[in-house]
């Protein structure tokens, strides 16, 4: 009956009663629904679990973690782009699809921007003093930089940032805008917002901030529904080294933050 009940909602919303984002949502709970009467993993529950051990099993719409918590994948709500990013769920984290082949970020999307919070609490730390308890210090591109950094040593992401670093420190073309890193952890919200930073996690990195582009500004404002023109400076051939080692770049985002490179590998499976 439920799934009744969506299709009858997907059919009145396409005929100009809702958002474009509200009949995605409509359109993702449908085929969650048809997943849960065949039985099926969501794809992107399988990336989750590929991806962070700690992720026992999926059951009941539950996302089960080692120490016995459960987090809800899908809480059935319809929601508009402003609470899909104070409120999601799991599944709303996969809302958009990032795509490594953007040259301008599409009207309003931004993959990866959307994070529920518990989620990330539960992988990397649930306050400050966690997470600084799990970050391991290493000198990011040692011949060309040698500056001293810290990121999370959970779920892989030290090791993936190391491996950034050894092949960026290959590429003295690259130097300046690998120098003087704009920081790593930092346990803060987002400006404008009352919604944690994956600064916060330890997990992402950014890197100089004289040579990148941010949309608060370049618009002198915090205004998230604000008319944008996209603006880089960063060579696609850097971003790559970092997309292929599971980061993503907020330069895909329409909220463009060319800096920002964030440990998301689950974004990044097909």
């Amino acid at each position: 009956m439920f799934l009744i009940f969506l299709i009858l909602q997907l059919f009145s919303f396409k005929n100009g009663y809702q958002t474009t984002a509200q009949v995605k949502k409509i359109e993702k709970k449908i085929e969650f629904s048809k997943s849960k009467l065949n039985d099926t993993i969501p794809t992107s529950v399988k990336n989750l679990m590929s991806t962070y051990k700690d992720i026992v099993r999926f059951e009941n719409n539950y996302l089960v973690f080692s120490n016995k918590t459960k987090l809800v994948y899908n809480d059935s709500k319809i929601k508009n782009i402003s609470e899909l990013l104070d409120d999601p769920d799991i599944e709303d984290m996969f809302f958009w699809k990032y795509d490594t082949s953007l040259e301008i970020p599409r009207n309003n999307e931004d993959a990866g921007r959307i994070r529920n919070e518990s989620f990330f609490k539960l992988l990397y730390g649930n306050t400050k003093e966690e997470v600084r308890k799990n970050l391991k210090s290493f000198v990011w591109c040692p011949k060309i930089v040698n500056q001293t950094i810290l990121f999370n040593k959970k779920n892989g992401a030290y090791e993936a940032l190391k491996r950034v670093s050894d092949e960026l420190d290959l590429h003295p073309e690259w130097k300046k805008y690998i120098t003087n890193i704009g920081g790593t952890f930092n346990w803060r919200n987002i400006s404008g917002t009352n919604r944690l930073s994956a600064h916060s996690f330890g997990i992402t990195i950014d890197i100089n901030t004289g040579h990148s582009n941010y949309w608060q500004w370049d618009c002198g404002c915090k205004n998230e529904n604000v008319k944008l023109n996209f603006k880089n400076k960063i060579p696609m051939g850097l971003v790559s080294v970092f997309e292929k080692n599971g980061f993503i770049w907020g330069g895909r985002w329409y909220h463009y933050d060319t800096m920002h490179f964030e440990y998301r590998p689950e974004l990044l499976l097909d």
